[in-house]
């Protein structure tokens, strides 16, 4: 399955589009971008003819080209680089070096779909950031005569506090369609051209009055802020590890890697925990009086990111705020042509821009032929002799509330467990349905919670024979987004090969992607990070007979404030469309 671009007729458009946050983002700029490959924070020539930096992994910069130093092979590592903050702070980056499930020409290919063009120079002042109060944009042509299916285009103009065009590119904009009166909406599409100006390609997918809608989530600079944070500070989040034997109590730190802070001065360092079939580790401080063994619980430690003054303003100022620009509406004509699929939905579909739109608050998917289930019965009957089993995040969390409180017949059990990590159970006697949701596995911000109640996706699949009425869902991001882009990948892999072993022995069970969607907007858990693992959890699984629900698409062109747990109007036309690959006919 190719969980890539795609061109709609309607579009007839030749440009190569690669995803962001809001919509997706073409690479425009012929051999300027061709040559560059992912970069990490080295700095470039501050001259006209300077290629900026991108962000990424271990980039090398000679003669305004940048150069990838990647090699991995047979066996996960992790390459540490003494970095040195602004405050002292000596903090690594982290690179795979080996790993037979990922190989060299893999990851440099997920490094150039994920590759962002940065600032070619640390700005001097607060005044020469992206301000997004100063920005404008305008809309193409906006008299001309417009029909249901066709498109405008939008330009954007990014400019500092000082009314000053920006003279590269790297700003996360969000664009969107939209009519509040009708709560209809779409995603868009932006393009970046490596000089302050942007545009947007969006397409008429309803009739009446539509209005443009573009929102600067970030300045370039911001961004630049978060792409060293992900990739030379592991510890921004730590957690707790409880260990109890005998009567005995310690609490210590722990974390997914043997980072500086974690390690600290050696003599603590450290519990090795390895799940014996995926390979998967964790570490803790040893405790000083009880043994590795008497680990029992596991939380939330706390936020530590080290950020200077200027790194604080960057992420608080300029943040998600409207652009200004043309406010005028355009009047879009109904048309005879049927725009909406008429694909029957089933894995292995490829995900468009835009994958669908809101109208009068109902998402009409242009993917598949989808389905609405407004009643229980209808639920129940989709439901009927199916065993799902989710795993993930709290936002996938929300589909099993939202189930649970939709279907009377659907009863929790009382398992004792966590009220955030699970695992819950519900059963259907009725329609012989039974539905687990439970946590990820670490590393998840949770409350105390067993440690033996967390188990990591891999080996849940591992464990599972599948087959017709046996339906897996997970997602797994929000709480990777503090951590390097290598160990997001890397459990990403380990989960494919279980997917794949899976789909080997049992080629009947339907296995399901929710994607990430929007909401965070702070240095643990932007929109950009989120867009990042986003686009490699896609990537990484492109080729297997997987469904991916977009709800990345559907969280950030609807009119609900940002949050990263979705009102339940969004929440019920996200399982409207996972029930509709359940019981496609």
């Amino acid at each position: 399955m190719r969980l890539k671009q795609l061109h709609w007729t309607f579009l007839n458009s030749a440009t190569v589009i690669g995803w962001i946050a809001v919509g997706w983002y073409t690479r425009l700029g012929g051999e300027r971008w061709s040559k560059a490959i992912i970069g990490d924070n080295h700095s470039a020539p501050s001259t006209s003819a300077s290629r900026g930096y991108f962000c990424g992994d271990a980039l090398v910069c000679q003669f305004n080209q940048c150069l990838l130093n990647v090699s991995p092979s047979n066996h996960l590592k992790y390459n540490h680089s003494t970095f040195t903050s602004h405050s002292g702070i000596t903090n690594r980056t982290f690179t795979p070096t080996n790993d037979s499930l990922i190989s060299k020409e893999e990851w440099e290919s997920l490094l150039k779909e994920l590759q962002w063009s940065l600032p070619p120079v640390v700005p001097l002042s607060i005044d020469e950031v992206t301000n997004p109060t100063k920005c404008s944009f305008s809309v193409v042509n906006p008299n001309s005569i417009h029909t249901v299916g066709g498109f405008i285009d939008v330009i954007l103009i990014a400019r500092d506090t000082k009314n000053r065009i920006k003279t590269y590119g790297g700003d996360f904009f969000q664009a969107k369609l939209f009519n509040s009166e009708l709560k209809a909406s779409s995603y868009g599409a932006v393009t970046d051209h490596f000089n302050g100006t942007y545009t947007a390609r969006l397409v008429l997918l309803w009739p009446g009055p539509a209005k443009v809608s573009i929102r600067l989530v970030h300045s370039s600079e911001a961004v630049q802020v978060l792409c060293r944070q992900r990739e030379q500070d592991p510890d921004k989040v730590y957690f707790h590890g409880y260990f109890e034997e005998g009567g005995k109590q310690e609490t210590v730190m722990c974390n997914a890697q043997r980072s500086p802070r974690l390690v600290g001065n050696e003599s603590q360092c450290c519990c090795e925990y390895r799940e014996p079939v995926t390979g998967e580790t964790w570490f803790c401080r040893r405790p000083s009086s009880l043994p590795c063994h008497a680990l029992t619980y596991h939380s939330m430690g706390g936020y530590q990111a080290v950020l200077s003054k200027v790194e604080t303003t960057l992420l608080k100022s300029s943040t998600n705020i409207i652009v200004p620009g043309d406010d005028s509406a355009i009047d879009v004509q109904q048309q005879d042509t049927e725009i909406r699929s008429q694909t029957k939905c089933r894995p292995g579909l490829h995900t468009s821009v835009p994958a669908g739109f809101y109208l009068q608050d109902h998402w009409t998917s242009l993917v598949c032929d989808s389905k609405s289930f407004p009643s229980a019965k209808l639920i129940s009957g989709c439901l009927k002799d199916k065993q799902i089993l989710m795993m993930g995040d709290s936002t996938l969390r929300q589909w099993f509330d939202y189930l649970e409180e939709t279907v009377p017949t659907l009863k929790r059990l009382n398992l004792h467990t966590s009220s955030k990590s699970g695992p819950f159970e519900a059963v259907d006697t009725q329609s012989n349905t039974r539905i687990i949701w439970r946590a990820h596995g670490i590393p998840i911000r949770t409350s105390k919670t067993p440690w033996a109640d967390l188990h990591y996706i891999a080996r849940e699949l591992e464990d599972m024979a599948g087959g017709a009425h046996s339906v897996v869902v997970f997602t797994i991001w929000a709480h990777f987004t503090t951590y390097p882009l290598a160990m997001y990948a890397h459990r990403l892999v380990v989960i494919r090969r279980a997917v794949a072993s899976l789909l080997r022995r049992s080629p009947t069970t339907l296995v399901v992607i929710k994607s990430a969607n929007t909401g965070y907007k702070d240095v643990y858990g932007s929109d950009w990070l989120s867009w990042q693992l986003d686009m490699a959890l896609r990537e990484i699984f492109k080729d297997l007979p997987l469904v991916l629900i977009d709800v990345w698409q559907m969280t950030s062109c609807h009119y609900s404030p940002d949050n990263i747990h979705p009102p339940s109007v969004v929440i019920q036309n996200e399982v409207d469309l996972f029930l509709s690959f359940v019981c496609p006919q």
